[in-house]
């Protein structure tokens, strides 16, 4: 039996490695109705996980709008965060810990740019070099999930080649279909956040699991 061998966990960040309560997706659905559009929440369920930009534009349909609508959106979500501060998944800051003592390197990818990303990883004490290896926000690559580029950016940032080494985990379908068409050799969804098992095994991920604190388990079944 062959042992399959992880070199980088690229995780998302809001619901699957942090717990900011979906004041995301709250905030993005005031947003869009204060715009004249509200949106269904099946509408807001296909864009979890998706570039914040991007769900904006298709939401309202008035792409010309985009950024007064994200510069809204993001200073909602900062107030937001300030009233209710966001904090690690339970077991998540160990199971990153146990993944980088054991040589797995560790990125995280998000939807959110650095405006929103920057205070969050602020918010609970996560820095590159010490908690993290790298952080790819979708507004640094060609497009955001379910394209693979920020996987395939975490790659280049931490020096894995091989895409059958990586293992993407993300809360939304956005993220199972990211990681399939990455090549990622594991591809899990997670319950810890804004999706069910449902919605998540519709997409066909190789693993369901309850969080990212199961992680150093499953890989270290190989």
């Amino acid at each position: 039996m062959t042992t399959r061998v992880i070199a980088l966990a690229a995780l998302d960040i809001a619901g699957t490695t942090i717990d900011e309560g979906g004041a995301v997706y709250r905030v993005l659905a005031e947003v869009v109705a204060e715009h004249g559009t509200p949106a269904s929440d099946a509408d807001i369920r296909h864009w979890m996980g998706a570039d914040k930009r991007e769900a904006l534009a298709a939401l309202t349909g008035d792409a010309g709008a985009t950024e007064v609508l994200h510069a809204r959106f993001v200073e909602r979500l900062r107030r937001a965060y300030a009233d209710h501060p966001p904090s690690p998944v339970t077991g998540v800051p160990e199971a990153l810990a146990q993944l980088r003592a054991s040589g797995v390197r560790v990125a995280l990818t998000t939807g959110f740019d650095r405006q929103v990303t920057d205070p969050l990883l602020e918010a609970v004490g996560w820095r590159v070099g010490e908690q993290l290896d790298a952080v790819v926000c979708a507004p640094e690559v060609e497009a955001g999930r379910p394209a693979p580029h920020m996987i395939h950016e975490a790659m280049r940032r931490t020096g894995v080649a091989d895409a059958a080494q990586v293992l993407a985990a993300g809360d939304t379908a956005l993220d199972v279909r990211a990681g399939l068409a990455a090549g990622a050799g594991l591809v899990v969804g997670v319950l810890s956040g804004a999706q069910d098992r449902d919605e998540l095994e519709r997409e066909h991920p190789t693993h369901v699991l309850g969080s990212v604190a199961e992680l150093p388990e499953l890989i270290a079944r190989g």
